[in-house]
């Protein structure tokens, strides 16, 4: 599942790049922000553009960024300038080392049974106390569009998940797509803190 949509990414990386590169995620940054310590340390996981990435830096915050996509991390090492590591939420083996983990439209190509592993993985990454963001496509269960495909969450179903994998769910809020076009595209953008 994964591998089809790394090929994906690989494959379309330029006008992936350019579609969500000045996507305006700044509402959704601030209130993540809200949880994580100025200055702290970020894992940007899955970063796809840089975007993010690029934001975080420029309001002083520390950043580790990644993306499963090679052609997606060239891209995005050379927006923000700084190196990103090219590994998938499976390699994810960070030891207490981040204030928030940031996964905006990543975790969404997680298969649903790989949840469980993942998500101990971002939690044993996160500093006692530290926050996640994860955006998913509203809905429920798995869906393919065009060549990729998703795995759909409620603001009940991830809730859920957030809670099983013992986070404390500090934001839940149902939004648009904030890409020109997609304005009717619904999303659960979900913050949980780390018990």
């Amino acid at each position: 599942m994964i591998d089809k949509n790394v090929e994906y990414y690989n494959n379309n990386a330029d006008s992936f790049f350019e579609g969500s590169v000045n996507a305006d995620m700044s509402v959704v940054r601030n209130r993540f922000l809200k949880y994580v310590p100025y200055g702290g340390k970020i894992l940007d996981a899955g970063c796809g553009s840089g975007r993010d990435s690029k934001a975080f830096l420029s309001e002083g915050y520390d950043v580790v960024a990644f993306d499963a996509s090679k052609e997606m991390c060239k891209r995005a090492s050379e927006y923000i300038g700084r190196e990103v590591l090219n590994m998938r939420f499976e390699d994810i083996s960070f030891d207490k080392e981040f204030d928030g983990i940031w996964a905006c439209a990543s975790l969404l190509h997680v298969p649903s049974d790989d949840f469980p592993d993942v998500l101990q993985r971002m939690k044993k990454a996160l500093k006692p106390g530290g926050a996640i963001y994860a955006s998913f496509k509203y809905g429920e269960g798995t869906t393919v569009r065009g060549e990729r495909v998703f795995s759909d969450f409620t603001e009940e179903s991830a809730t859920k998940l957030f809670e099983e994998a013992g986070f404390e769910i500090a934001s839940r809020v149902v939004g648009g797509d904030s890409r020109p076009g997609r304005e009717d595209e619904k999303w659960i953008n979900v913050i949980g803190i780390c018990q």
